[in-house]
């Protein structure tokens, strides 16, 4: 059965009702769910699981260093490439889900660079993803890279700037869809 990858922003600690709705209709599918040990999105998302006592859950973490199973399910140790640290390090694990997984749900505060990081590699892999856009509390599926431009069209420019930078993402942005990009100031709610 196709696996469900979830993840998002350390920043979003609760889940609202609509989030709920989408993890209970994955929850009825029965479907497998791989899930990261991070605090934020990752530890919510595994409490509202155990919550649920849903036990098709495989939680990822680094080798040696399980930060999060609220419910001991069985873990993936990833083995982080020599020398990597900060977002290398973590990163290997996002990847190693991204590969293990049919599709996405990634909770997005509009500013994690691994969240979107994970949306960009589903969409490498012809993988939909379906992004829970915090900023504006509405869900968005992420099929292609004109989807992605979309998206980022709905965040501050300092952001967009900043992942260009540091996710290699500019060609992306160089002919984006006709997309207003609105200020760049906002207030995430979660």
């Amino acid at each position: 059965m196709t696996a469900v990858f979830i993840a998002g922003s350390r920043r979003l600690s609760r889940l609202n009702d609509d989030v709920k709705r989408r993890i209970d209709r994955i929850i009825e599918k029965r479907l497998p769910i791989l899930i990261g040990d991070a605090n934020g999105a990752d530890k919510a998302v595994q409490r509202y699981l155990a919550e649920k006592a849903y036990s098709d859950v495989l939680v990822h973490c680094m080798a040696r260093n399980c930060r999060n199973n609220l419910a001991n399910w069985p873990t993936r140790e990833v083995a982080a490439p020599p020398g990597a640290r900060g977002f290398a390090y973590y990163s290997a694990k996002d990847q190693t889900m991204v590969d293990g997984a049919g599709y996405g749900l990634m909770l997005w505060d509009g500013e994690s660079k691994g969240t979107l990081n994970s949306v960009l590699n589903m969409v490498r892999q012809n993988k939909p993803v379906v992004v829970f856009f915090a900023p504006r509390r509405t869900f968005r599926t992420i099929r292609s890279s004109k989807d992605v431009a979309k998206l980022l069209g709905e965040c501050d420019r300092r952001s967009v700037k900043r992942f260009a930078r540091e996710l290699g993402i500019s060609e992306l942005l160089k002919n984006p869809p006709a997309v207003t990009f609105r200020g760049s100031r906002r207030t995430v709610k979660s």
